[in-house]
């Protein structure tokens, strides 16, 4: 049994929360599909806990941000990653930090399984939105890439999605999913900024072939707090975490 996390952004009170979830459930395996940092206040902090608790770690396109330069991000987020390489730059730690983030691979392969950040065909960018079922093009080229299932975050927006083009969000399958022999797409949310409606963290976790989605409560108040206290943070990117926006 495993726990699957994403897109953490630099919110730590998010995924202390999560990781005391994960730990009340005797689970000792993590997988973080990457965004570690970008738009949360506690970059280093994060850094530091996702490398001392999850087993494997992928690269994520804001960890990537810090590490070089942002592409494609808007303004808000482009001023977030700057300020958070400023971050990660300083104070004691930091080449460790940069050296974890630098090694971090773009993709897991195991048997019957892939885990990326954005997707199987573009690894590092690529979103895939609960719209894109209609999009029949994009959604076949992308299952023709995964040999059954695959496990994704960068949308921060979780569910299933279905080789018959359906997405299944967690309410509509009661947080419960089996894997079958159809391929699928999973969705594990974001921990750090979810954008589905609901504020609190989101991620799953992985029972052989049962998925279980989990919503976990924190401190959102304080962590937008945190952000409006700082001038190169948007207070926008505080405003959404109420929302799940």
């Amino acid at each position: 049994m495993r726990a699957i996390i994403s897109d953490i952004h630099g919110n730590l009170d998010a995924l202390e929360s999560v990781l005391a979830d994960i730990e009340q459930r005797g689970i000792s395996e993590i997988y973080c599909l990457g965004d570690i940092v970008g738009y949360g206040p506690n970059p280093r902090e994060c850094v530091d806990l996702v490398k001392a608790k999850c087993a494997k770690v992928i690269l994520g396109n804001h960890d990537q941000g810090a590490l070089f330069d942002p592409e494609g991000f808007n303004a808000g987020a482009e001023r977030a990653i700057f300020w958070t390489r400023s971050i990660l730059e300083t104070g004691a730690g930091s080449e460790e930090r940069w050296e974890f983030l630098g090694e971090l691979p773009r993709i897991i392969k195991e048997p019957n399984r892939l885990f990326v950040h954005g997707s199987a065909r573009n690894p590092l960018n690529e979103y895939v939105f609960p719209e894109d079922i209609y999009n029949q093009r994009k959604m076949e080229r992308i299952f023709s890439l995964v040999e059954k299932h695959c496990f994704q975050g960068h949308t921060h927006i979780p569910g299933v999605f279905t080789e018959d083009m359906n997405f299944l969000p967690p309410e509509e399958v009661d947080f419960e999913y089996d894997l079958g022999d159809q391929k699928c797409l999973v969705n594990v949310g974001s921990v750090g900024q979810p954008r589905n409606g609901v504020p609190d963290s989101s991620y799953v976790i992985l029972d052989g072939e049962h998925v279980t989605f989990r919503r976990v409560p924190y401190d959102v108040d304080g962590t937008a707090n945190k952000i409006y206290a700082i001038p190169d943070l948007d207070n926008f990117l505080g405003d959404r975490l109420r929302d799940g926006r």
